[in-house]
C-alpha cells in the first residue's frame, strides 16, 4: 500500500524541519510525500530544499489558504491512501505510518485515531490529549468528531465524493468528516494509538472571534449535506472538548 502524506506550509521555518524528518524517519517507506508551500517569503523553502531527495513532490505558489493546498496536494497524490501532517505538527513516532498500514484492511475506506496537543517549545509537554472513539452512524449529532490531523482516507473516496469545500473556512475538515462519515456512510476503523503531536494554536481555535466563525460554519455544513442535527449539537461539540483537558 502506498500512502501519501501532505504537508502544506506557508512561511513555517521554525517547524518545517522536523515536520519534515518525522516523515522521511518512519519505518514504514512506501511513502509519497508531498509538501504544498504557499510561496513563503521567509526560509522555508530552503528548509525544504534540503530534504530534495526524499521528497517526492514540492510546490511553492500562491494559493487560496490550507485547504485550497490540501486539495491541490490530494489531486497531485497517487497513494492508495491520503494523509496530512501540518507543518507545525510530527507524527507521535517512526512506526505511525507502520501502524496505519497494518490496521487498513482492503474494506476500510477511513482511519482515524488520537493525538496530542504539545507546547509550541517542548514538543515533549503534552497539553491537552484527544482520545477517540470507535464511530456509530449518527454520532457526529452527539458532537463527534475525529481528530482531522489523525485522519486517513483512500484516495478514491476522494475521487468518488469530492475534496474540500472552500467555502467553508476553518470547518472544511469538519464537513468533509460529516460527509464522508455521514451521508455517504463510508467503513471506518479507529485505531486507539497516537498519531500526531499537534502544537497549540490552530488557526480556528486561535480567537473567540475565529471560534464564532467557525461554528457558524459547522452549521452550514450540515444544511448543504441536507443533514439534520439534534438542536444541542453545537453545544455539544466544544463540551466535548474539556475533558481533552484532564
Amino acid at each position: 500500500m502506498k500512502v501519501s502524506i501532505i504537508t502544506v506550509c506557508f512561511n513555517s521555518q521554525d517547524t518545517i524541519k522536523e515536520t519534515i524528518e518525522s516523515v522521511i524517519s518512519q519505518t514504514y517507506k512506501n511513502i509519497e510525500y508531498i509538501v504544498i508551500d504557499g510561496k513563503s517569503d521567509d526560509g522555508t523553502s530552503s528548509f525544504i530544499n534540503q530534504f530534495n531527495t526524499s521528497i517526492s513532490k514540492f510546490v511553492s505558489e500562491k494559493d487560496n489558504g490550507i485547504y485550497d493546498a490540501l486539495n491541490k496536494g490530494i489531486r497531485m497524490s497517487t497513494g492508495d491512501v491520503v494523509g496530512f501532517l501540518h507543518a507545525d505538527d510530527v507524527f507521535d513516532n517512526k512506526t505511525v505510518i507502520e501502524k496505519v498500514v497494518k490496521s487498513f484492511d482492503v474494506n476500510i475506506d477511513i482511519l482515524y485515531g488520537d493525538i496530542n496537543y504539545v507546547n509550541r517549545n517542548n514538543l515533549n509537554k503534552i497539553v491537552r490529549k484527544w482520545k477517540s472513539s470507535t464511530y456509530s452512524k449518527n454520532k457526529f449529532k452527539w458532537g463527534w468528531m475525529p481528530p482531522h490531523t489523525s485522519f486517513f482516507l483512500k484516495k478514491t473516496s476522494y475521487l468518488k465524493y469530492g475534496l474540500y469545500n472552500l467555502n467553508l473556512g476553518t470547518s472544511a475538515d469538519y464537513e468533509l468528516m460529516l460527509r464522508m462519515f455521514e451521508v455517504h456512510q463510508l467503513s471506518s476503523v479507529y485505531l486507539p494509538s497516537n498519531i500526531t503531536k499537534m502544537r497549540m494554536g490552530g488557526v480556528s481555535n486561535s480567537s473567540f472571534i475565529n471560534r464564532l466563525k467557525a461554528n457558524k460554519n459547522d452549521k452550514k455544513s450540515w444544511i448543504i449535506n441536507s443533514l439534520k442535527p439534534y438542536w444541542f449539537t453545537f453545544l455539544l461539540k466544544p463540551l466535548l472538548k474539556i475533558k481533552q483537558f484532564i
